[in-house]
């Protein structure tokens, strides 16, 4: 088998070389990453500017790709032609921070997992539920974890633009009870603009506030987490409200 590993957080962060370690026993890894951190960047595709691949190596002496483009760049750049081998399974990750409910539609964790799955190939996003800039961080459960699902996700197979969205509590592994099939639950964000002057006195602002929560229910991907367990969610492409084309009909439509 061989396998894309990408991130968001970059080619140097810990979570990344924590994967490719992990990937290594399933088959044959390719490592192409953004060449900095892309947190929250959301589904980019760069069309204005030429991209740049460079070689890299990473911490334990694995030969790796690094990309100025964003992490779905870096998918689109290894299924086009920068890697020459057909590639099997995708796996964006271990991001350092969990994605949950309407992060998805943030994440570049979990948008590179996006364009794998536009382009046909099963993909995974791997997320570790640990606070932003927290530091000693503990990979090693959630390569376990990553390399777990994608062993399923090799056997059983996904349908067609579908990635699953993993999240794993940040604990060890012998902790965790176990997976828990999810939807997405409710993130509940914070936010607060803060507006600050330049020397110049211009106005300049920054989106702050407090660190978004969740409702943690039942079923959901929140629900999961705080019972220790792994969150699978499954996300389709196709983000079509069935359930309201009918209505919709019913509206009084004008030419």
């Amino acid at each position: 088998m061989h396998i894309l590993i990408t991130n968001d957080d970059g080619i140097t962060a810990p979570g990344l070389l924590a994967l490719a370690q992990s990937l290594k026993t399933l088959g044959t890894i390719s490592v192409l990453a953004p060449d900095h951190n892309w947190s929250a960047s959301g589904h980019v595709k760069t069309l204005n500017r030429p991209l740049r691949v460079n070689e890299e190596i990473l911490a334990d002496g694995t030969p790796a790709l690094s990309s100025d483009g964003a992490p779905s760049d870096c998918v689109a750049l290894a299924m086009l032609g920068i890697l020459d081998e057909k590639i099997d399974l995708v796996v964006s990750g271990i991001n350092a921070g969990s994605n949950l409910g309407s992060d998805m539609t943030y994440s570049g964790t979990v948008t590179a997992a996006m364009e794998g799955a536009i382009f046909g190939i099963p993909s995974i996003a791997v997320s570790l539920d640990v606070h932003s800039g927290q530091r000693d961080v503990d990979y090693s459960a959630a390569a376990e974890v990553a390399r777990q699902v994608a062993v399923l996700v090799l056997a059983n197979g996904l349908p067609n633009q579908t990635l699953l969205n993993v999240n794993v509590p940040a604990l060890s592994i012998d902790k965790i009870k176990g997976f828990d099939v999810t939807h997405l639950g409710l993130r509940i964000y914070q936010d607060e603009l803060v507006c600050r002057e330049d020397p110049k006195g211009r106005p300049n602002y920054w989106i702050g506030g407090l660190p978004p929560t969740g409702l943690v229910e039942d079923e959901t991907d929140f629900g999961a987490l705080d019972n220790d367990y792994v969150s699978i969610t499954p996300i389709q492409m196709d983000m079509t409200n069935y359930t309201m084309i009918a209505s919709l009909k019913s509206w009084q439509w004008h030419k």
